[in-house]
């Protein structure tokens, strides 16, 4: 997703100019339309046409119309997205008021303006224009003296950096000049990775070659990352990856990914954090019931007791039509943010976004037990 243009005034009301590049991004449109909105793009109307002899012809034209959205309707595997409202804008093939369905489409811009933007929203835009934040998979295909540092999307490849260096061949009876370029080569790549790689989206590392580089690149890395105590790479050892690849060329990814030890590994990178949320908040569930919260009356009064350390909420919650239910869940995910905890919103597309959705859609890890709140919130109703 490309973001053109961004006119957000202090009382949040405002418009927002974006390019849908991927399948991916209908997706995120979805979860920024609210019925209410107002959504000017490209779309195309028939119009009846009448000749000076008094035949009526039709044909199709293409025109920019203004919609004032009634409903939303999203085909998540076809990832199509159209929307059906009224026409609010005067256009000289639709009249004002008439009803017109467009179908969002992709490389074609669309403005979006809504009264209010929240908190949500504006993340929603950030996530989906941001490459590096849907990144959950990087690459370094490597040989020797060359390496390509690769962020791989649901969609696409992402080159970042490429790293090539002047390797001698050995010597007879003296081999220092190789080992120092390819000391140096290896340095190089490492400062690639640190640079490039945000650990805190990228669930997996894959180190490609032919032969005995990678091992002999990995074993420098960690070797240099103890010498230097670099907490990241210390960290997230476990991320690692080595493949085998024909070349250190950008094209050996392709074989690098259809590797099947790779692809079961890579099965579920991108929902792989929800899931381990999702499992935390069980585990803490059986083990310690008062550190472990779901429902909204539930997770609001943990809230109010700044107790919530990882807040689980799901996507769908935001698409809520009534605007006070809708706010009440933005309020809540911006009160934990500003005390400092964790927010993951859960995509209603994935196993774990549903298992969710049977919890209500809302649950929370607290970061010290509440005792008796499940068991007053029952006094409190019974005494109603």
């Amino acid at each position: 997703m490309k973001l053109l243009h961004k006119d957000i005034e202090k009382d949040n009301a405002g418009q927002v100019t974006l390019v849908p590049d991927e399948a991916e991004d209908m997706w995120h449109t979805y979860n920024l339309l609210q019925v209410g909105d107002s959504l000017r793009a490209s779309t195309i109307r028939k119009v009846q046409t009448e000749s000076s002899t008094g035949s009526v012809g039709s044909s199709r034209v293409r025109t920019t119309l203004t919609l004032c959205v009634e409903t939303i309707d999203f085909d998540s595997q076809a990832c199509q997205l159209r929307v059906k409202g009224t026409n609010i804008q005067e256009n000289q093939y639709v009249k004002m008021g008439a009803y017109h369905t467009i179908e969002l489409e992709l490389n074609r811009k669309f403005t979006l303006a809504k009264k209010v933007w929240d908190s949500v929203v504006l993340d929603r835009i950030e996530q989906a224009c941001d490459p590096a934040q849907k990144a959950d998979v990087a690459a370094v295909v490597m040989q020797e003296g060359l390496a390509n540092i690769v962020l791989v999307t649901p969609a696409m490849t992402l080159l970042r950096a490429k790293v090539e260096v002047t390797i001698p061949r050995k010597r007879k009876g003296s081999c220092a000049q190789h080992e120092k370029a390819l000391e140096r080569f290896y340095e190089a790549v490492m400062q690639g990775i640190l640079r490039h790689i945000n650990f805190d989206v990228v669930k997996c590392v894959l180190v490609g070659s032919p032969g005995f580089v990678k091992d002999q690149f990995i074993s420098h890395l960690f070797k240099e990352a103890v010498r230097q105590d670099n907490k990241v790479l210390l960290e997230n050892r476990p991320k690692f990856m080595l493949v085998h690849s024909s070349s250190g060329h950008k094209y050996s990814l392709k074989e690098i990914l259809s590797d099947p030890a790779v692809t079961s590994r890579l099965s579920d990178t991108k929902a792989a954090g929800e899931v381990k949320a999702l499992e935390d908040f069980y585990k803490m569930l059986q083990h310690e019931p008062d550190r472990a919260f779901y429902g909204l009356a539930h997770v609001e009064k943990a809230s109010d007791a700044l107790a919530i350390d990882i807040l689980l909420i799901s996507d769908q919650l935001f698409r809520h039509q009534e605007v006070a239910t809708r706010s009440r869940y933005v309020r809540l995910v911006d009160s934990v943010r500003d005390n400092g905890g964790t927010v993951r919103i859960f995509s209603s597309l994935h196993v774990s976004g549903e298992q969710l959705n049977q919890l209500s859609g809302v649950a929370a890890i607290l970061r010290f037990p509440i005792a008796g709140l499940s068991e007053a919130e029952e006094e409190d109703s019974d005494s109603d």
